[in-house]
């Protein structure tokens, strides 16, 4: 096929888009109303002519209108295919770049706390509430390979590669890509149930298998974006209070420092309750986790739009200077909320 300058391609756009939308052959009047180039009718019949002698459209025996041909609606998918594919990509580099600062920054953060309280604190990555599907791309790799990307609330990506028996065209690809986002975007894993599974399996015919695959690849994406980081700072500070200092429970407190997963407890116990968005404290046997009877936890909850949200925890004993923690930590989750809020 013969590449077309972006005037044509504009014009050849113009005449299909509106055409898939009323169904009848397009005049020159139409497309002049429509595009954006600001050309005369009689300049746009000419390029219609162009277009028409290259094959990319064709004129019924019974109207002066046009309509895309085989060849120019392949072109055009083709060039769709592109333009999403260059969206995902971008989208891709985009998070790549904000995981790493957002990282550095909750790194940060937890030093900051640590150095001005003179306690223990963490931090949590955000996750999504409920991890819900934003939108989902398939793109071919080779012959026997497409990849998937899953994009969900709070622009997470992630990647599989799906093994395909068959080679799949650019056009199967496009309606796989519109079935999947009509009826995934904007639901969470709970809201897929199996009538909804076999229903988008049925329209998806002898391509249900990759249906199949692509559907276990949403299940293992929103798993994943479950999981938590959990950045800590200042373990070593439970050694300056003498209540805490004790060989047995500064030994249980630092080993659950390091494995983490009572701070991802605490941290999931603390996300659970959803109306905890400000600043919660939890005072000796009230604190959730069982190694730390002997403290206080004081937690505040930070917001990145789009329904992520992470979670600041300092830990003390229960005779630290609470006005200072709650002061460090509403300025902390005020400055979390709007370094990310402005990305």
């Amino acid at each position: 096929m013969q590449s077309l300058d972006d005037r044509k391609m504009k014009i050849l756009k113009a005449i299909i888009q509106t055409y898939l939308e009323t169904g009848e052959p397009v005049g020159s009047r139409t497309i002049s109303k429509y595009t954006d180039l600001n050309l005369s009718s009689a300049t746009i019949r000419n390029e219609m002519s162009d277009l028409e002698d290259l094959g990319y459209i064709v004129q019924p025996h019974t109207s002066a209108g046009r309509i895309p041909s085989d060849q120019g609606y392949r072109l055009y998918v083709d060039d769709l295919m592109k333009e999403k594919e260059k969206e995902v990509t971008e989208m891709k580099e985009l998070m790549i770049e904000k995981a790493d600062k957002m990282e550095r920054v909750l790194k940060q953060v937890a030093k900051v706390l640590a150095n001005n309280t003179n306690y223990t604190t963490l931090v949590s990555s955000p996750r999504g509430n409920q991890g819900k599907i934003k939108f989902t791309q398939l793109s071919p790799v080779d012959s026997r390979q497409v990849l998937a990307v899953i994009v969900l609330e709070g622009n997470i990506v992630r990647n599989r590669i799906i093994q395909i028996k068959n080679e799949l065209d650019t056009e199967t690809i496009l309606k796989l890509n519109i079935l999947l986002n009509t009826n995934l975007n904007g639901l969470t894993l709970e809201q897929i149930n199996l009538g909804l599974i076999a229903n988008i399996k049925e329209q998806a015919g002898i391509h249900c298998n990759v249906i199949n695959e692509v559907l276990d690849a949403v299940v293992e994406a929103v798993q994943e974006d479950s999981e938590l980081e959990i950045y800590t700072s200042g373990a070593t500070n439970i050694f300056k209070y003498p209540e805490l200092s004790d060989s047995a429970k500064a030994s249980e407190l630092i080993s659950a420092f390091e494995e983490k997963q009572q701070l991802i407890d605490l941290v999931s116990d603390t996300f659970s309750e959803e109306e905890n968005t400000g600043i919660q404290v939890y005072i000796g046997s009230e604190t959730p986790v069982q190694t730390m009877k002997d403290c206080s936890v004081v937690t505040a909850t930070y917001e990145l739009g789009e329904g992520m949200k992470g979670t600041i925890g300092i830990i003390g004993p229960k005779r630290m200077d609470y006005e200072n923690v709650m002061n460090n930590l509403k300025t902390l989750k005020n400055q979390l909320d709007e370094i990310f809020k402005k990305e």
